[in-house]
């Protein structure tokens, strides 16, 4: 019984959200760990500042042509030729390493070169050992992008396979390589240790993914043949390219504006930024990576009707999780950041701008978790160019806004900007994606969003009642007492919103109830 379940959770969609989901969590954890030790180690001062400059210009290369235009690409593509001929599936795995591997080592070296310059395009407010500092890290953490071209082909691979336990658990290693450089190798060779800890998680991240695709059958072999389904990928990766280096671009003016304001000011809105993603990442990622193979073999089969009831299942699922959380972390967002950062030298005043920038972000988690799931249903259709358009588009004005704002609220003003342009994005996508397919099973979502809101503003209210009647019980200047107050009202909010939830006939409670049966059940029942 338990080897059904988990052939179960391990090959179908819902399964696999969930494992991706499960693993998420842990890795955010160890995440949030890492920030934690950070922000102990450094508070939100110059050396922070530093750390997450120097990440910039590696991420804008890695991210503009590998992680979101690459799998984007490949995923149709390869899910199409898997079922035609597996040999010239596996060839193409070696085509695509061959090159794109190759490829980011030759830009890597060219960046790595031009680094004391691009250094001062994306930190002018920086100056002196600051900035050299910045070019030493940011030399150091060029060398990853490599490891981790390599291993997005394994992850491209694993999903079309549907086989997501190592795509999952890879995250996990990444971030406790980087634990690993800020605890033991910071210390022995001071701040370049942080970027050796980002190499370290990097080479673990692609080993725990290789030998999945090599117990399958892959051999690497290289190979510079191009073929047709070589020019499809990179025909369908061009204008997500360009999408994303407009994205990347967004986040070296972030950077850039935010040099210039006060100190701490780039590790305040990263470790907020960070803070915010874990819901994201656990419901809104986890859930649109395990339907996109769906929705790519619904349009390959031509199968529109299997596309829209995937789509609405899941972008009922996203929301039914998404908006609670955002409205209780915007109710605790004090009490969120000083329990998981506040400690050592990140003190009172870091805790307050942190929060500030929180509650900023929180306003559009509802649009950051549906977009991952919105820009794949055009990705599955082999349309890349559309979701590129209004990722422009918001880029523009997110880019307009932070100038505005920044000057008006400071480093929070860029917080604002940021959830205005991800609303802008999400509604974008949505009319266009309705305007494309017809009707998106339009009733049962609006019924959703209408009666999750709902809920969620009772469960938020309630949560606010808790936190405040909690502070007249607990000592609110120590750890335990902030946690005790966050965990109540948290707990309070959720079981209100559950209740809610289940008195209103939200069919997603159905789902849940669903899961457990066919999944989890099982694993405590004997067979007879």
């Amino acid at each position: 019984m338990l080897k059904k379940f988990w052939q179960k959770i391990l090959t179908s969609v819902t399964g696999g959200a969930v494992l991706i989901a499960f693993f998420s969590i842990i890795s955010k954890i160890i995440g949030l760990l890492r920030d934690r030790i950070l922000a102990s180690e450094f508070g939100a001062d110059i050396i922070l500042d530093v750390y997450y400059a120097s990440f910039r210009l590696p991420d804008m290369i890695f991210n503009t042509l590998v992680l979101g235009a690459f799998s984007a690409a490949f995923i149709p593509v390869f899910v199409k030729l898997w079922d035609i001929n597996k040999d010239r599936a596996y060839e193409l795995i070696n085509i695509i390493i061959s090159k794109l591997v190759l490829s980011l080592i030759l830009i890597s070296f060219g960046a790595i070169l031009l680094a004391p310059l691009i250094v001062k395009l994306i930190a002018p407010g920086f100056s002196g050992e600051t900035q050299q500092m910045t070019i030493n890290l940011t030399r150091i953490m060029l060398i990853s992008i490599g490891f981790f071209s390599f291993s997005n082909v394994m992850s491209g691979v694993l999903n079309s396979w549907k086989v997501f336990l190592p795509y999952a658990i890879a995250p996990i290693f990444y971030n406790l390589g980087i634990i690993f450089g800020i605890v033991a190798l910071y210390p022995l060779v001071g701040v370049n240790g942080l970027g050796y800890g980002v190499i370290l998680g990097a080479i673990l991240h692609m080993l725990i993914q290789v030998p999945s695709v090599y117990k399958r059958g892959w051999r690497f072999k290289l190979i510079y043949r191009k073929t047709i389904e070589v020019r499809r990928i990179i025909k369908l990766m061009l204008p997500r390219t360009i999408g994303l280096a407009a994205n990347q671009i967004n986040q070296l003016v972030i950077t850039s504006i935010a040099s210039t304001l006060t100190v701490g000011s780039i590790a305040i809105f990263n470790l907020a930024n960070n803070l915010q993603s874990f819901p994201i990442s656990i419901f809104g990622l986890s859930l649109a990576i395990a339907a996109f193979p769906v929705f790519s073999k619904a349009w390959a089969q031509a199968k529109p009707e299997d596309f829209r009831g995937c789509f609405s299942i899941t972008f009922r699922k996203i929301l039914f999780f998404i908006i609670p959380i955002s409205l209780l972390l915007l109710v605790m967002r004090a009490q969120v950041v000083r329990v998981i950062l506040g400690s050592g030298g990140f003190d009172w005043e870091d805790t307050y701008y942190t929060a500030q920038m929180l509650g900023a972000f929180t306003l559009s988690l509802f649009a950051q978790g549906t977009i991952p799931l919105l820009a794949r249903s055009f990705y599955s259709h082999e349309d890349t160019r559309t979701p590129v358009i209004i990722g422009i588009i918001s880029v523009l004005v997110n880019l307009v806004l932070s100038f505005i704002l920044s000057r008006n609220y400071g480093i929070v003003g860029l917080g604002l900007a940021f959830s205005i342009a991800n609303i802008i994005n999400m509604l974008l996508l949505l009319i266009v994606l309705r305007e494309r397919v017809g009707d998106l099973d339009d009733k049962n979502i609006i019924r959703s969003i209408f009666k999750v809101t709902i809920n969620s503003v009772i469960a938020g209210v309630a949560s606010y009642g808790l936190l405040h009647g909690m502070a007249f019980l607990v000592n609110m200047q120590t750890f335990f007492g902030i946690l005790l107050q966050a965990t109540v009202a948290g707990i309070g909010g959720l079981t209100i919103y559950f209740i809610m939830s289940s008195l209103t006939h939200m069919p997603e409670i159905a789902i849940i109830r669903s899961f457990y049966r066919q999944y989890l059940k099982g694993m405590f029942t004997r067979k007879a």
